[in-house]
């Protein structure tokens, strides 16, 4: 197996460097706070944010970037990717750098490829995406994942370092869509949030889901990706998953939002900046985005639920 090290301890790295190091990879999980690498050793737990999922014994905590393993593993938000790799980039030169966030940066419209390339132009740049939750991956239930980077052959090998006995990878070379199915779904799954707070029904929300899917594949074919991509693993599986579940955070959200109530603002909730940027960059572009527009303009206050719901079903009457 390989040496790998995870950059964040977040619910979702820990759960990646757990089933990692449940293989027999040696693993560093690096915490961006030295007393929640300290508690993370003394009690072999991410009780802060994966409680109840013990570390296996080739799992290491650590605050340490300066000397990463060959392969690294960026679980940090996707909001906070750019600044993170500026504080780190030069202890990653040479590596290969696999995104493990979903979403795009708000100040640059940049994704998480991208922001690598441009903070280290010498690494390797690949994404990770699919329908996942941290809390299955921990247990080691079965997990399909897509890893993505621009060379076919860099896919491969990693693909055969991160695949695990529940963690199955498949390769793509298309890594804008698999970004950007990733990113999209999240705003979605706010949406069909909404729709079950509400009280709009299952069949509201089903409709707002493909929709909604529409939308993403329109938006990322804008940008030249693949649509088949979007049928796959990181855009319709990973829509259909986090749509569903009260485990999604953009799901929860979006209950919250739809029944007026507070939503958990401790965690991390990729959808709400990523609805923001595509809602802009889709009316720069032209695109038909009803539902992201609808969920952009709830975020950030300018409808209320009842305004949305009214847009949405006011639209005029087409084909599909």
């Amino acid at each position: 197996m390989s040496d790998i090290t995870v950059l964040g301890a977040g619910a979702f790295g820990t759960a990646l460097a757990i089933s990692l190091a449940r293989d027999g990879s040696s693993v560093s999980l690096v915490a961006r706070n030295a007393d929640h690498a300290k508690d993370m050793a003394a009690t072999r737990e991410n009780t802060a944010r994966l409680p109840g999922h013990r570390f296996p014994a080739s799992l290491t905590p650590t605050t340490d970037t300066t000397n990463p393993t060959p392969i690294c593993l960026m679980a940090v938000p996707a909001q906070s990717l750019a600044t993170y790799l500026g504080r780190i980039a030069p202890d990653l030169a040479g590596r290969e750098i696999v995104a493990c966030c979903k979403g795009i940066d708000l100040t640059t419209g940049l994704g998480p490829t991208a922001i690598i390339a441009k903070s280290c132009p010498d690494a390797v740049a690949a994404i990770l995406s699919g329908p996942s939750f941290a809390v299955d991956i921990a247990a080691g239930l079965p997990t399909a994942l897509t890893i993505a980077t621009a060379d076919s052959s860099d896919a491969t090998r990693l693909q055969a370092a991160l695949s695990t006995s529940n963690l199955r990878l498949y390769t793509s070379t298309d890594v804008i869509g698999t970004e950007l199915g990733g990113a999209l779904k999240n705003v979605i799954a706010i949406a069909a949030g909404v729709a079950i707070g509400a009280g709009l029904g299952e069949s509201a929300r089903a409709a707002l889901m493909t929709r909604g899917y529409a939308e993403m594949k329109r938006f990322a074919q804008s940008y030249g990706a693949d649509p088949a991509t979007l049928s796959g693993l990181s855009g319709l599986g990973d829509l259909v998953l986090t749509s569903t579940s009260e485990k999604s955070r953009n799901y929860s959200f979006g209950l919250a939002l739809g029944a007026g109530q507070g939503a958990d603002t401790s965690k991390t909730v990729e959808g709400l900046a990523t609805a923001k940027i595509v809602s802009n960059i889709g009316k720069q572009r032209a695109i038909d985005m009803p539902v992201t527009n609808v969920v952009g303009a709830l975020v950030e206050d300018r409808l209320t639920v009842s305004q949305a719901v009214e847009m949405l079903l006011s639209r005029p009457l087409r084909k599909e």
